[in-house]
């Protein structure tokens, strides 16, 4: 019923940028928050930057002053402006969405993409 599809990721070198790009469909009602998340190699998905249906937004410390976090309210779609890169944001990059679906309208926090992988190395 709900598909979130990035797009965006890739190999760049330490200093470099990338954009990630993702894009909700279906039966959606309303979106409330949409965001980015992270797995590295043998680690924990962690939350990178979200942004809510009012605007605001949340960055983990590590990213702070590096990303930047945007929507398109018209395209229910997020984007993520990576710059100054570092290995360690080699990751998979996750889009996450927080919504109300129609029919049932049930919300619900638990909507994934399918991940993109980002490879940050010389």
């Amino acid at each position: 019923q709900v598909q979130l599809v990035e797009s965006g990721g890739g190999f760049v070198q330490p200093g470099g940028s990338l954009r990630l790009s993702c894009a909700a469909s279906g039966s959606i009602f309303t979106i409330y928050a949409m965001g980015w998340y992270r797995r590295a190699p043998g680690q924990q998905r962690e939350l990178v930057a979200s942004v809510t249906s009012g605007g605001s937004m949340n960055y983990a410390d590590s990213v702070k002053g590096r990303f930047t976090i945007s929507r398109d309210i018209a395209k229910n779609t997020v984007y993520l402006q990576m710059n100054s890169l570092k290995p360690e944001d080699t990751a998979v990059y996750y889009c996450n969405a927080d919504l109300r679906i129609m029919m049932t309208m049930r919300r619900s926090s638990d909507y994934w993409g399918q991940g993109t992988q980002v490879t940050v190395s010389s």
